[in-house]
């Protein structure tokens, strides 16, 4: 059953890729979206991919801070090889990364595999929290506008009947998890109280405002790298700064759907900018030429990290 259930866990997103990616060539023809890769102002497209690399080398960086308490100092190169090799990693295995990763600093900075996870977990709680506020900041800046669309898809009875849902939800969730003693309400629990601990154990850390720094500068570099790449195509250039935000985000939780975002990603932005009017071929073209840039950058420098990691550290006679 547990063979199974891994065999799914790699094989379902791999498929809904396919289907996405299936169904997006369908809305935009190949000569029509090569001729939008034809047509990109590849300056801003090669600014966005800079981006995206400078948020990679401040992530490597940042993990020192975390391997420093443990009582190791591990070499930038080792980090900055590890992290592109678990995004390879990633669009082949959805989450693996993580794991090789953490192998990858246990096979060549020593580093037990248990503490090197759990730095890298306490990572993902950071970026949890940047993205949550990233949400946040798009709620706040176009509240207006959402109320807006919600008031005009929905009638008053819909509104006031998905209100009283989402009382009754919290209300469970309060009794069955929160006062709850069941073994899923435990394991709910405890995933929580480790999200909390591992988000206030970086105020203990030493150069702690080093890592909210860089923390801060990964998702500043994200954001703006989706910013700047809109510039590559005529069509977008008077996109506003919560369309971007908006399919930021949806476009971010589309990686976690399918390996590395293919097929998903493209098409999160695409519903993401229609909600703001912006021309559907032309959405749809960024998501492409977004997505498989980084992608490009992912596989060689990923490639590379894999095949130079031994030779970088193999022993000096």
């Amino acid at each position: 059953m547990s063979s199974s259930k891994s065999i799914l866990k790699v094989v379902f997103p791999l498929l809904l890729g396919v289907a996405l990616v299936w169904y997006s060539l369908l809305q935009i023809s190949i000569p029509v979206l090569i001729q939008y890769f034809k047509d990109a102002n590849y300056y801003w497209v090669f600014l966005g991919v800079s981006m995206g690399i400078l948020s990679h080398i401040s992530r490597a960086y940042r993990w020192l801070f975390m391997a420093e308490p443990l009582g190791y100092k591990p070499k930038f190169a080792n980090s900055f090889m590890a992290v592109y090799s678990a995004y390879l990693i990633n669009l082949t295995i959805p989450r693996a990364g993580e794991i090789a990763r953490a192998t990858i600093l246990t096979n060549y900075e020593n580093i037990p595999f248990d503490k090197g996870f759990g730095t890298i977990v306490a990572e993902r709680v950071a970026d949890t929290i940047m993205l949550l506020l990233i949400v946040l900041l798009a709620l706040f800046l176009e509240f207006e506008f959402i109320s807006e669309f919600f008031l005009s898809k929905f009638n008053p009875f819909a509104l006031g009947l998905i209100g009283l849902l989402l009382t009754l939800s919290v209300v469970l969730v309060y009794y069955l998890i929160i006062k709850g003693t069941s073994k899923f309400a435990i394991k709910v629990k405890t995933f929580f109280k480790g999200l909390i601990e591992g988000a206030l154990s970086i105020f203990k850390m030493k150069k702690k405002w080093a890592f909210i720094g860089h923390t801060i500068f990964i998702w500043v570099m994200y954001v703006a790298m989706f910013y700047v790449t809109t510039f590559a195509l005529p069509e977008l250039q008077n996109i506003s700064i919560a369309a971007v935000l908006i399919g930021f985000i949806l476009a971010s939780f589309s990686i976690a759907a399918t390996n590395g975002g293919i097929g998903s990603f493209p098409e999160a932005i695409v519903i993401a900018f229609l909600l703001f009017s912006m021309p559907e071929d032309a959405s749809r073209a960024f998501g492409w030429i977004v997505w498989s840039t980084q992608t490009l950058v992912i596989i060689v420098l990923g490639g590379l990290s894999l095949i130079y990691l031994p030779i970088f550290n193999r022993k000096k006679v």
